[in-house]
């Protein structure tokens, strides 16, 4: 007979809080907060071209916090909302942050032990870049759940008045690929990324999500393209198992 355990394991140590913890986190996410300020001062900038108020543009700042899908948001976003349209918004920006419940999810092995009311409040602020850094820090042996919460916080900390910078300074900072600065997160994750690369099999679902999005960015109107390129990959990734 079998015993099924409650929680998976990770073979990791168990899980706990330190206020070291979240310094470390704040400093482990240092490198890429210039990135953050510019994608934040760059979604309050549009924000106000497409006709938010000022305190719209913070207030999604501070409650919605999700960088990506608040710019996509932005593109999508019409003076004269129809259902169309905001059905159009809502699916796009679902999408973009469904990559969340899986970043969730793969924090379960190491987080699952602690108590729900310690776990579930962290996660409403976690973020691409909190994620990266708090993955890599458990597979080097850390078990301070406080790394996750001190890096998440300071990508708040700075994504919100970075906001008001933007709203305020007009078009200047609009478009960061004006001076190459979309570069700076793409270019942070690859570095995150590589000491913990798992192989080329893992990889083939990137790749074909990558391929599928370019293919119809290319051929198809609108934001399908973010659509068909997700969807690609979990397809894919469905089929990639860890046999050798």
């Amino acid at each position: 007979m079998t015993t099924m355990q409650s929680e998976p394991d990770d073979r990791g140590p168990e899980p706990h809080w330190t206020l070291a913890g979240l310094s470390q986190g704040l400093r482990l996410v240092l490198p890429v907060l210039p990135g953050v300020a510019v994608f934040g001062a760059a979604f309050g900038a549009v924000a106000a071209q497409k006709g938010l108020s000022f305190s719209e543009a913070v207030l999604m700042s501070t409650i919605v916090f999700a960088g990506a899908s608040q710019l996509v948001a932005m593109e999508i976003w019409s003076g004269h909302m129809t259902l169309g349209l905001i059905t159009t918004l809502a699916l796009v920006t679902a999408v973009v942050n469904m990559r969340m419940l899986l970043m969730s999810a793969s924090l379960r092995p190491w987080l699952g032990p602690l108590p729900p009311w310690q776990v579930y409040p962290m996660l409403t602020v976690i973020t691409d870049m909190s994620w990266i850094n708090a993955i890599r820090y458990r597979r080097q042996g850390g078990a301070d759940a406080g790394v996750l919460l001190g890096a998440s916080l300071a990508v708040w900390i700075v994504w919100v008045p970075v906001t008001v910078f933007g709203y305020l300074g007009g078009a200047l900072i609009a478009d960061p690929r004006r001076f190459g600065l979309d570069l700076i997160v793409p270019i942070y994750f690859v570095a995150m990324l590589m000491p913990i690369w798992p192989g080329p099999r893992r990889a083939i679902p990137w790749a074909v999500a990558g391929l599928v999005a370019l293919v119809v960015e290319r051929v198809v109107p609108g934001w399908w393209f973010i659509i068909c390129g997700a969807l690609a990959g979990a397809v894919s990734g469905g089929f990639v198992d860890d046999r050798k």
